[in-house]
């Protein structure tokens, strides 16, 4: 009786022993665990901030014109023709219309201030239109027919030369004649581009003035 009572307490004191010496080794494996479970997590974390950083870098907009805004850009410029067509005290003139990005500038010849005034009003009424840039010019003088002819003439021989530059976006520039007066507007890319169309409409014959109201794009 007296051994299985001595057994009994040197068992229980071994499990004590065993308990003891075990439990350090359970809780520094414990704390390895989570040290490694912190490691990961801080890993997953500055993987996720790093990729929303990029994607948050990627939908900042190129400074740049987009094809969306092009077509909005071409649909003001209509809508601004329109209009103008639709006035009968300035319909009769050409009045030439050029956009970007909502800024719409207009240039041609007219017979007084009023009507440059009513022009710039009808275009500030469409939708889309964010600022206008006023080229119109009072006409200086009565044009006979023979005028309007040449005028139309060298309207013509400018808008040919232009167009054989392949440095000279001639597309985006717009030409009137008045007696012999050309009047250059549009947007272009550089103030090189300005340059050339001027040198390149001075050289027209019948050409005796240019009004430059062209414009870097910006």
């Amino acid at each position: 009786m007296l051994d299985t009572v001595q057994t009994s307490q040197v068992d229980r004191l071994m499990m004590s022993f065993d308990f003891y010496y075990r439990k350090p080794i359970m809780c520094a494996d414990q704390k390895k665990v989570l040290v490694l479970g912190i490691t990961i997590a801080s890993a997953i974390s500055i993987l996720i901030s790093g990729c929303n950083n990029r994607q948050e870098s990627s939908s900042v907009p190129a400074a740049t014109i987009t094809a969306g805004t092009e077509i909005d850009d071409a649909v003001v410029t209509t809508r601004v023709k329109t209009v103008l067509l639709g006035d009968p005290d300035i319909k009769s003139f050409d009045l030439k219309v050029e956009t970007r990005k909502g800024v719409v500038q207009l240039s041609g010849f007219v017979d007084s201030q009023t009507q440059i005034d009513r022009a710039v009003a009808a275009a500030r009424t469409v939708e889309g239109v964010k600022n206008i840039d006023n080229s119109i010019r009072v006409k200086q003088g009565h044009a006979t027919v023979g005028n309007t002819v040449d005028d139309s003439v060298i309207t013509t021989k400018v808008k040919s030369a232009l167009l054989a530059d392949p440095s000279v976006k001639s597309l985006d520039i717009a030409v009137v004649t008045r007696k012999g007066e050309i009047q250059l507007s549009g947007f272009v890319d550089n103030q090189t581009q300005i340059d050339q169309a001027i040198a390149i409409a001075s050289k027209i014959e019948g050409v005796t003035n240019i009004h430059n109201e062209m414009s870097v794009k910006k």
